[in-house]
This record gives structure tokens, sequence and C-alpha cells, in this order.
């Protein structure tokens, strides 16, 4: 069996044993190098997937390899980026989309369908209509912990669009992926049926849409034209809460896509029932099929961020410029890759190499002090992160859910405010202060070890300084 075969197996048979978000962001691009009965040479795309895959996936390596007749003495992998994976040449990448057929006006294409002009529309053009950006992609999409669940419902939706998750409703802070993601969902649909109609939106447009229909007398073109199309993706949702008639537009047209198994996707920086002055009926079918929270990125998906974003700029980043930026900006995607635009233009107009030096100089100076955060902020903040209520976490109750939540708590009080155990004590209703010292003991030497306790409190202080 050749090198490519044989990496092709071993593939196979991981894909099956972690999640899709997983595969496809740590090996999707990795190939077989060198193998014989001494070591195996795996490539892979930059050092934070290798990284990752000596931490974390090793022994899942070591293991498939060994099914599949193959026990190498060593393991090494190795960052090799000069020709495309096995994978990459089995599965076409997406970049543009296809070439369209010719259709028929009253059948546009989805990407044809921002440009219509419609006899009925009375000359309206919607110039204000954006549509699918194509560079949005499921291959460009850095899958995290904070986004895994997110991007599995999407890659489902555009494999069958209206059979499950219908209506999709993600819902996150500012500059997490969001847009990216759904858009993305359009563009793989396109690519799978080219004549499919797919219309995205944002809610102002769809308001400004559904103004310009009443001013001009074509009510009943603006309802055709939203309820014959295969997918409708609306972005910044929240923005109908207030709009009496446009809520009952888009209920109307809901009721009318959904009826027919058509998939509805809407994003909002909030969850349904957050949203202020939204009609209850509206309210009730927007959580109908399936609602997901998109977290703020990880440490280790920033870092693969910024290394994406530099190596689609042909750029090779030293680590410690990735680690420095991945740092510094932890909440918001966009300020990220601003930031890693900002260094290599500063780079490039100089003819210098990107540096920790170049981009401290640059960033460190407009990077803002810390909101002052009080105790009061922290363990409301890790209540709502675990679900509970600020009385349970100040309560006597002793459940493990409750116990994890409120250790987690002082952790954080300690790590952040560096307040003195018997004040921690105070602030959870505790006598007793080496109760504290022993929960911030436990949750530092847990963090070290259980990711999930990890991913709680790097998430806990990402929000607390947004």
């Amino acid at each position: 069996m050749s090198q490519y075969a044989t990496w092709q197996a071993v593939l196979g048979e991981i894909e099956l044993s972690i999640s899709r978000g997983n595969f496809m962001t740590w090996f999707k691009n990795t190939t077989l190098l060198e193998m014989n009965e001494e070591r195996a040479v795996i490539g892979v795309a930059n050092v934070f997937v290798k990284q990752q895959l000596e931490r974390k996936y090793h022994d899942l390596i070591t293991e498939t390899l060994q099914k599949n007749g193959l026990q190498p003495t060593t393991i090494v992998y190795k960052i090799h980026t000069a020709k495309p994976s096995p994978l990459q040449r089995t599965e076409p990448t997406i970049t543009t989309e296809p070439e369209q057929p010719q259709a028929k006006p009253s059948t546009p294409t989805a990407s044809q369908i921002y440009e219509v002009r419609s006899p009925e529309d009375g000359g309206i053009s919607h110039s204000y209509r954006q549509g699918i950006n194509k560079r949005y992609t499921f291959d460009n999409f850095i899958v995290g912990s904070g986004n895994e669940l997110a991007f599995a419902a999407c890659q489902s939706i555009a494999s069958q669009p209206g059979s499950k998750y219908n209506p999709l409703f993600l819902y996150g802070g500012v500059g997490i992926g969001k847009t990216h993601l759904i858009q993305a969902v359009g563009n793989e649909v396109v690519i799978r049926n080219p004549r499919a109609k797919v219309l995205y939106v944002t809610t102002e447009q769809f308001v400004q849409e559904f103004v310009d229909a009443i001013r001009f007398k074509k009510t009943a073109s603006f309802a055709g034209r939203y309820r014959t199309i295969d997918v409708l993706i609306i972005d910044d949702v929240q923005f109908i809460a207030g709009k009496e008639k446009m809520q009952e537009e888009f209920f109307h047209t809901f009721n009318a896509l959904h009826q027919a198994n058509k998939q509805i996707i809407m994003s909002s920086d909030r969850p349904p029932k957050e949203i202020p002055t939204l009609e209850e009926r509206l309210r009730s079918r927007f959580a109908w099929g399936m609602t997901i929270d998109m977290q703020n990125p990880d440490f280790e998906t920033r870092c693969a961020i910024v290394q994406t974003k530099a190596q689609s700029h042909e750029v090779e980043l030293p680590n410690d410029v990735v680690e420095y930026l991945a740092t510094n900006i932890q909440t918001n995607i966009r300020e990220l890759e601003g930031a890693l635009n900002q260094v290599l233009a500063f780079c490039e107009m100089r003819g210098l190499d990107p540096s920790l030096g170049i981009a401290t100089s640059l960033l460190g100076a407009n990077k803002t002090r810390p909101k002052h955060i009080s105790a009061k902020q922290i363990i409301e903040r890790t209540a709502r992160h675990f679900q509970i209520s600020v009385d349970d976490i100040l309560g006597p109750k002793r459940d493990k859910d409750i116990v994890v939540p409120r250790q987690v708590a002082m952790y954080v009080l300690r790590s952040e405010l560096h307040l003195s155990f018997p004040k921690i004590a105070h602030e959870l209703g505790r006598k007793d202060h080496t109760t504290a010292i022993h929960s911030v003991e436990k949750i530092e030497r847990e963090s070290q070890i259980d990711a999930d306790i990890r991913a709680a409190i790097n998430e806990i202080k990402d929000r607390l300084y947004a």
C-alpha cells in the first residue's frame, strides 16, 4: 500500500473517532511524508497543529497506525506546506462559486438572485443588498471549542437544507464568526446545487426592502420574493425588535418557508428569550429548531486564526508574534485580524520581517487598560456561565454542579482581583477562609489537566473584559 493510501486509511478511521470540527481543524491539511519501521513523519500546516497533534492526538495516531499494521518506533510532526495534502486532493477546496448555467428569469440561481430586478419590483434596485461574500467558506473557518457545535450544525444543514435544525439560530458576541459561518452555508449550498435559490440579507436590508415595498405599493411582490426561496439567511435578527409591522411580515414569511421545508438561518447577538420587545410568537419560532451559543475563541483557536490569516497573505509569522496577538486580543476576531493587518502593512512598507518588537511597538500603545472588575461581576459571570443562580453559589448547597462553579469563582477572584483568602470567603458567604484556600489550590491544579475547567475559566475571563 502506498503512503498516500495508508494515510487515507488512517484519516478515515480518525474521522470516525473524533468530532467533524476537530478533524477539519487539526487533520485536514496533514500528509504522510515518510514511513518506515523506525519512524513516521507527518506533515502539518503550522506550529499550532503540530503542538495539538503532539499533545492531544499522538496516542490516537499511534493506535490508528498500529491498526493498519504500522508500528514505527517514533512519530515526528513536521511543518510542511509545500504541496497540498492527500485530503485536499480528495476534497476540492471551495474558493469561488462555480460558473453558473443560464437560468430562466423565474428561477434565478443563488449568485444571480442578488442582482435580479423583476418587473414586479417597480424598478426598485435594492442597491443596498450586499449578498453572500464568496470568501466565507467552511474551508477557511477555524474551528475551536467555542464554535465546534455551530460548525457541525451548519455543515449538516448545507448538505441537506430544510431537513433538520430548521430554523438554526446562532447567537454570540461581536466578531466571533457568526456572519462567516452562516454565509459559508449559503456558499456550500450553491456549490452543491447551483440552481438553489439562496438569499442572505441583514435585518436592516430586510426592513429597508419592506419599507420600499410599502412605499411603492409592491408588498405582494416583496412577500412572493421572500417566500419562494430555498434558503433564507438573516443576519443580526435582533434589530427586528420593536418594529411591529415588520415582525408581522417576518412571521408570515417564516411560516411559509418552514411549512414548505425551506431552510431558515438566523444570527443574533443574544438568544431569542433576551431580545426585547420581540413578539412571543416569533420568540417561540426562533427556538423551534436549534439554538447555539457561539463562544469567544480560546487561545489555541486565536493562534490558529492568526496563523491562517497570515498564510493567506503568504507570510510566515514567528511563534512569539502569533502568541502576542492571540494573548492581547481575546474576544473579537475582527480586531485580531485588524491588528495582524496593521503589523503586516507596517512591515511591508518598510521591507521588514514581522517581529515581536514591531508588534509590541505598534499595538502596545493602543492597548486599552482593562476595565475595573468587581467581585460581584465575577460571581455573576461565573453563575451565568454554569447556568446556575447567584444564590446557589452564595448558598450552602454542596451539590457538585454548584460546588465546582463556587470554587471556580473563588479562583477567578484570586487570580483577577488578587483578593486575600478571608476576603474571598466573605464574598462567597463563607465563614472559614480555609475553604477559599482549598478551592483556589484545587482549581489551579485541575486547570492544568482538565480542558473543560480551563476553558470555563478562560471563557469567564474573556466575557468579563469583553
